[in-house]
C-alpha cells in the first residue's frame, strides 16, 4: 500500500487487486488533484481505515480473500460511512443491487472510460461533502432534517442516516406532498440521467422506510408506475 503526498483536502482510497487497473484509476484520480491511497485487497483496506480516514472508497468486487461486498459489509458494521464506488465487472442486477443494500452509493461497470469514473466520483463527493453549504431544516410529520449539521431525528430522537439516505431524504422533503419519478430522483440524488435498468431507487426508499416509518407514521408512499412522496400523514 503507498501513500501519496497530500495536494488538496480530498482523500480517496481505491481498492483493487489487479495492478494495472489500480494503477490506472489511482494515476487519473492524481492528475485529477486528489490525495491518492490505494490498497491491493479488502484486509489491506481496513487495516489502513483502522488508522486513517477518506472520503471515498472505490472498490473492485471480485478480489481474492476478502471481496469488496466483504470489505464495505465489515465497514458498515463498524459504524463507518465512508461513501464507496463499486467497480464490477458483473452485468447481473442482483449482484449490483447487493451493493447498494450494503451501503455502496454508487457502481461502475468494467470495462469503463476513466471520464466515466471521474464524473462518477465527482458526483458521489459533491451530494456526500456539499451538503452543509445550506441551513435549511425540512420537517415532515415527526422527522426534521437540518442541513447545516446533517441531522435527522424522528419523534426528537436521533436517527443515523449515510450520505445517500440523507439526500433522498432531503430531496423528498423539499417536494413533500408532490411524487417524485424514479427518473428524477435517479438525476437529483445520484446525478445519473439515464435508466440503469437497476433498483437502487427502491433499495434505498426501503432503508428510509426502515430507520424512519413506525406505527404513527408511515408517509414515504409508493405511487405506482410513478414513483415516490413523503407526505405528513
Amino acid at each position: 500500500m503507498t501513500v501519496q503526498t497530500p495536494t488538496n483536502g480530498i482523500h480517496i482510497l481505491v481498492v483493487d487487486d489487479e495492478d494495472g487497473i489500480r494503477d490506472m484509476v489511482c494515476d487519473a484520480l492524481r492528475m485529477s488533484n486528489y490525495n491518492v491511497h490505494d490498497a491491493s485487497d479488502g484486509n489491506k483496506a481496513i487495516q489502513f481505515l483502522h488508522k486513517s480516514t477518506v472520503d471515498l472508497i472505490i472498490t473492485d468486487i471480485n478480489m481474492p480473500g476478502m471481496d469488496g461486498y466483504e470489505m464495505l459489509n465489515h465497514l458498515r458494521n463498524l459504524g463507518n460511512q465512508t461513501p464507496a464506488i463499486m467497480l464490477t465487472a458483473r452485468q447481473d442486477k442482483h449482484d449490483i443491487t447487493k451493493g447498494f443494500r450494503i451501503g455502496a452509493d454508487d457502481y461502475v461497470t468494467k470495462p469503463f472510460g476513466l471520464e466515466e469514473l471521474l464524473l462518477r466520483v465527482q458526483a458521489v463527493l459533491r451530494r456526500t461533502m456539499g451538503q452543509q453549504t445550506s441551513s435549511a431544516t425540512l420537517s415532515c410529520g415527526p422527522i426534521v432534517l437540518v442541513e447545516d449539521t446533517h441531522t435527522v431525528t424522528l419523534s426528537g430522537e436521533d436517527v443515523e442516516l449515510s450520505p445517500t439516505e440523507f439526500e433522498l431524504l432531503r430531496v423528498l422533503l423539499e417536494s413533500k406532498g408532490k411524487v417524485l419519478s424514479r427518473s428524477r430522483l435517479l438525476d437529483e440524488v445520484w446525478d445519473i440521467n439515464f435508466d440503469t435498468g437497476s433498483n437502487v431507487v427502491d433499495t434505498y426508499i426501503s432503508y428510509l422506510r426502515k430507520k424512519l416509518h413506525t406505527e404513527e407514521f408511515s408517509g414515504i408512499r409508493t405511487v405506482r408506475g410513478i414513483g415516490f412522496s413523503i407526505s405528513d400523514k
